[in-house]
């Protein structure tokens, strides 16, 4: 690309992903791939705006907001050089990078493109880092460590139960979450209920079940980086399949998770001190299932007990 002085402007790699925060840390791996194989690029990452202190901590990358795929990638047509789809597969994401005109597109395979095939059964940190290797470029899956956090802890050596989820497939029952807390606090953890501000309220109808006092609520009350910083800080993190889980696995961080639809061989965390919970031979797998999945409703509070007494705590 030519600049109007004469110079050559810097090359850019865009890479889209316009989902949530689990997904941008399943990608981290090949994230990093991608950092080392183009140096001299700069680096976008196309997702929604509020990502933008997680992608910090991923390091090397600007944040290009992008709400999803109903809405153009904001950039000028011809500017990239390299496009990088991490976000699947199908026509939608495709025609998407389509539009920005880029030299080079990686991605799967397509009728109009060659690439490795898709596959449903594969890990997703697997997923983003073969259709790197596919490509020519070294990426490994277990580089998923995240930089440290930009902020302290508003709540270091705590217990976190994040008590929401972005569906209610995902959502165990609010007396079992209570069960679970009021047991860790008769055993000297210090709970703290996570969640967004649109959780908030399940949240605190979870800590009055219990019987712990409102102050430990943080669910609505923390930024991004804050909730960051409190897993990577905590003592153990229960949670469903969300972005808690997967930043207590970027961080190493001791977690129960439960999984319902999703299956755990896809999104679950990598060898480490978690344990997953869950009974796949039930599952429904309706992502957008109002109700909790069943292979959810399988994990009992004893269940959740056991797992955490089997973790090596500090």
């Amino acid at each position: 690309m030519e600049a109007t002085n004469g110079k050559h402007e810097q090359p850019v790699l865009l890479v889209l992903r316009a989902l949530k925060l689990g997904d941008l840390l399943v990608a981290v791996p090949a994230l990093r791939a991608l950092r080392r194989a183009y140096p001299e690029h700069r680096l976008l990452y196309a997702a929604q705006d509020w990502l933008e202190d997680a992608l910090e901590l991923v390091g090397g990358y600007d944040l290009l907001p992008t709400h999803g795929l109903d809405v153009p990638i904001p950039i000028e047509a011809g500017k990239v050089d390299i496009a990088v789809n991490l976000h699947g597969s199908g026509p939608e994401s495709e025609a998407r990078l389509a539009a920005v005109r880029p030299r080079t597109v990686v991605g799967h395979w397509t009728p109009e493109r060659p690439g490795p095939a898709w596959l449903e059964e594969i890990h997703e940190r697997e997923r983003w880092t073969r259709l790197l290797q596919w490509h020519g470029i070294e990426a490994e899956p277990d580089d998923f460590r995240l930089l440290p956090p930009a902020v302290p802890s508003p709540c270091p050596g705590a217990t976190v139960l994040h008590v929401g989820a972005a569906y209610g497939s995902r959502l165990w029952p609010e007396d079992r979450f209570a069960k679970v807390a009021r047991t860790l606090s008769a055993d000297g953890h210090r709970v703290v209920f996570t969640g967004s501000s649109a959780e908030r309220p399940r949240a605190l109808d979870v800590a009055r079940l219990a019987g712990l006092p409102e102050g430990q609520v943080l669910a609505g009350r923390l930024r991004l980086a804050e909730f960051m910083a409190a897993i990577a800080e905590s003592r153990l993190v229960v949670s469903a399949d969300t972005g808690a889980a997967h930043l207590a696995s970027a961080y190493s961080r001791p977690s129960v998770v439960l999984f319902g639809p999703a299956p755990a061989e896809v999104w679950g965390p990598p060898p480490g001190p978690h344990i997953v919970l869950t009974d796949a031979q039930v599952r429904r797998g309706d992502t957008f299932a109002a109700t909790p999945d069943p292979a959810l409703l399988a994990v009992s509070v004893e269940d959740v007990m056991a797992a955490v007494g089997q973790l090596r705590l500090s």
